[in-house]
């Protein structure tokens, strides 16, 4: 009891100081998200501040246009927002790009008159432009940099409207997988002082961890809007996670006229709170600009208090301890939204990626959204921060390649200036399986890229993911010392046959899987336990995404066909996670957790073929199978059932009656051939005769019912809260039954709320995905309900022919 009192303690404590704080930058910083209007195609003079845009869509950002069902439905051309006149084909799955505009009036208040106004947008893909009052004021080209700008010059006076447009190109070639359109992360208005503390200018380190105290570096960098030298006063107050200052430290200084000073502090915590993956505990640095007794500015940044350090000797260390990388790839969609970055999405996706083991995610390959890193941050994610997925070498005819000489200083830049003070981040990576990475021009590239962040920050070591690169014939694999040369982390992409020799010829590389795929998990994990400089292995994904149409592929054929390494119609999901487009658990998951030591034995049952067919997976694939004992119309049919553990033998039992005793292989597998019939299926781990940890597959009944079920009923009246809510065929016990052949209806009333996304985790079927009448798959659906600026009350309703209608209430306030 006294445990729960001091938690609720704790947590409304938090709360308060949260609220303390939110309220504070919410004058500084105003989230920009709410009353665009969007119209869809080339257009001209919509730059114009004068432009009639009352016939234009009216909608709240994030925004991704290429997920929406497209306007005209041609029979076996489009279904939904797919098309087979898709630039991008398989690779960014069968969506489209465009043209886009966006418009924005804002007012200045008179209190705000005189102040600096700047322009942050988080993302934008791909190209834009930016316009103020009819005035072009910015423009960026690549679709993941976060990017901001002053755009008071632009202004018109107080009290008179203003008028923001961004034009937005997704045109071509330019990507390797599902990129969407628009505006799909935050924008924000940032209002100062015309002197204020640049934020980004803004530096924490720990320096040091002894003695029960943390000593902790801080750069505040003052910009000096003044047309003389000021003297300033600048304050610095570290609050702890408890809402309490720990330390404090005052400087005054002279800025020059127009410009710029960095002011470094060292301050001392006493007794710090250490952020981990375990503990992700957060500090807030108070940063505030004072001027004759009068504050100009403030600003809050949390951070953490911790150290990182790298090894071959002792591998990756958090804080002195070792720790295993448990990675897993990560690309930025979210899955039935596209690529909107709400932050409950981003912070969801975290919250899965944890729950399953994982304690470390690599960003692939672009920098992901802020929303994101925020819940690494939060959560304790380890994150490997990346850039890029091409330099001057060219993948795509419209790609980064075209851009490359003139943006790359300042993507990089703006990443490490973004993200330098986020505990989770402990790596910055400069690219992925870059064209040129064996020429002496790639080696040029890279120390280029390594200087440019060394520049921002000198705390972190380097990598890049890199993969085999073979001569003209395919026969003999080149040298890759160029790759690796300006890395202080090596990451090997599908090479875990070459760490040990590697190491006998490097022996200080410190070596990490960048990249694996799901078949060879035991060999890679292995490596990783075996050998201290081999820190970590990120698995090829960790999390279903859109485009790479099929690339996880496991199909029943005829014996002599070939399976593709892409899917073509109507394939559109890469399918070769660990966890599903919705968020489940896959087979080859609960196979990780055994290996990861996160249980002791996971058993699944290979779906069968039909008779004259085989199974062929593909290399990032999985053989299909399922965690259920139900295959009606299969009796006495030898089903392939896959046991996995660690313990040398697995005894298995179907109905109570013992099938057979099998030792385990060395991939932590024991395979049984078992004639099907109805009831409950068990493994049994076996050490020295004894029976240990067990596992149950039990066979599902007749459908009764629909399950619908929200990660939250209660929504916040801010527009941008999210519920996921899970669609479930259920049997009279609660089983789910692994239908995918049954239609269901989703309808709502109601306000407050509104559908904006819905569908199955099928990588083919795209009629269900954005559907309000999915097709089940697995037995499962999913509906994702956005909050309202007002409250209300909202009423979802599910039915499906047969059986019961179910529904579920919502209110936001």
């Amino acid at each position: 009891m006294f445990e729960t009192i001091r938690r609720i303690i704790y947590l409304t404590l938090l709360l308060c100081v949260m609220q303390v704080m939110q309220a504070g930058e919410s004058d500084r910083k105003e989230l920009f998200d709410r009353g665009w209007r969007f119209s869809l195609g080339n257009l001209e003079n919509a730059h114009q501040a004068v432009y009639d845009d009352s016939s234009w869509r009216l909608l709240n950002l994030p925004h991704d246009w290429s997920v929406e069902p497209l306007k005209e439905q041609i029979p076996g051309e489009t279904i939904g927002p797919f098309s087979k006149k898709s630039p991008g084909g398989a690779a960014t799955g069968q969506t489209l790009g465009g043209e886009g505009w966006y418009r924005k009036t804002f007012v200045i208040s008179p209190e705000d008159a005189g102040k600096r106004h700047e322009l942050y947008f988080e993302g934008i893909y791909n190209q834009s432009e930016i316009w103020v009052n009819g005035r072009k004021a910015h423009r960026n080209v690549y679709g993941y940099s976060t990017f901001r700008f002053d755009i008071t010059p632009y202004c018109n006076p107080a009290g008179q409207e203003n008028v923001i447009v961004v034009r937005v190109i997704n045109e071509g070639k330019n990507s390797r997988w599902y990129t969407g359109s628009g505006i799909y992360r935050h924008v924000w208005m940032i209002r100062t002082a015309p002197s204020h503390i640049d934020d980004w200018g803004t530096f924490i380190t720990t320096n040091r961890i002894a003695d029960n105290q943390a000593d902790v570096s801080l750069t505040a960098t003052v910009v000096n809007g003044n047309d003389s030298a000021t003297d300033f006063e600048v304050r610095i107050e570290l609050v702890s996670p408890t809402g309490k200052t720990v330390s404090k430290a005052t400087q005054s200084t002279k800025v020059a006229s127009r410009d710029t000073l960095e002011i470094p502090f060292h301050l001392q915590v006493k007794k710090p709170r250490l952020w981990s993956t375990e503990t992700p505990d957060l500090y807030t640095s108070r940063i505030s600009l004072w001027k004759d007794g009068t504050r100009l500015d403030e600003v809050a940044i949390p951070f953490g208090i911790r150290t990182i350090s790298f090894s071959v000797e002792n591998g990756f260390e958090l804080n002195g301890v070792k720790t295993k990388l448990k990675g897993g790839c990560v690309h930025h969609d979210n899955g039935l939204l596209g690529s909107a970055a709400f932050d409950r999405a981003e912070e969801r996706k975290v919250e899965i990626l944890k729950k399953n083991g994982y304690n470390a995610v690599r960003g692939s390959h672009n920098p992901m959204s802020e929303s994101f890193m925020s819940a690494c941050d939060r959560l304790g994610m380890l994150v490997i921060d990346e850039a890029f997925d091409q330099w001057r070498g060219k993948k795509n005819p419209q790609d980064y390649h075209l851009y490359f000489d003139e943006w790359s200083a300042k993507d990089i830049r703006a990443l490490v200036l973004r993200d330098r003070n986020r505990p989770s981040v402990i790596m910055w990576s400069i690219g992925n399986e870059i064209r040129e990475r064996i020429t002496d021009e790639g080696r040029e590239t890279a120390g280029y890229l390594k200087n440019e962040i060394l520049k921002y920050d000198r705390t972190r070591p380097v990598t890049a993911g890199v993969n085999k690169h073979w001569d003209k014939d395919r026969k003999n694999m080149l040298p890759l010392d160029n790759a690796f040369h300006h890395l202080d982390v090596a990451g090997y992409n599908y090479m875990w046959r070459f760490y040990e020799e590697d190491h006998a010829k490097y022996p200080q590389r410190i070596i990490f899987g960048s990249e694996s795929v799901a078949t060879e998990a035991s060999h890679n994990w292995d490596m990783v336990e075996k050998h201290p400089y081999v820190i970590g292995d990120f698995i090829w994904t960790a999390m279903d995404y859109l485009g790479e149409s099929g690339i996880g592929n496991s199909l029943e054929v005829d014996p002599e066909e070939n399976v593709h390494q892409f899917m073509s119609w109507p394939w559109f999901n890469g399918w070769c996670g660990d966890i599903d487009l919705l968020g489940v658990k896959k087979p080859q998951s609960y196979y990780r957790d055994v290996l990861w030591h996160e249980r002791k034995i996971s058993m699944a049952v290979e779906v069968p073929v039909a008779e004259g067919k085989i199974r062929k997976v593909s290399f990032w694939g999985w053989p299909e199978e399922r965690l259920s004992w139900t295959f009606p119309g299969m009796e006495n049919r030898r089903l392939k059932v896959n046991v996995y553990t660690r313990a040398p033998k697995v005894r298995l039992y179907l109905n109570n009656v013992l099938v057979e005793e099998k030792i385990v292989n060395e991939q932590y597998k024991a395979s049984f051939e078992v004639p099907y019939q109805e009831g409950t299926l068990k493994a049994v781990e076996v050490d020295d005769n004894k029976e240990g940890a067990s596992t149950v597959l039990a066979t599902a009944g007749e459908a009764t019912g629909l399950r619908v079920t929200a990660d939250k009923t209660r929504l916040s009246a801010d527009g941008q809260d999210l519920s996921y809510v899970w669609i479930e065929l259920v049997d009279k016990k609660g089983n789910v039954v692994y239908d995918s052949q049954r239609k269901i209806q989703i309808a709502s009333e109601g306000d407050g709320a509104c559908i904006i996304a819905s569908g199955t985790a099928s990588p083919n079927d795209m009629a269900s995905f954005q559907s309000l009448t999915p097709t089940l798959f697995n037995g499962r659906a999913m509906v994702i309900i956005r909050s309202d600026y007002h409250p209300g009350k909202m009423r979802l309703t599910v039915a499906s022919d047969g059986i019961k209608t179910s529904a579920i209430n919502l209110n936001t306030k």
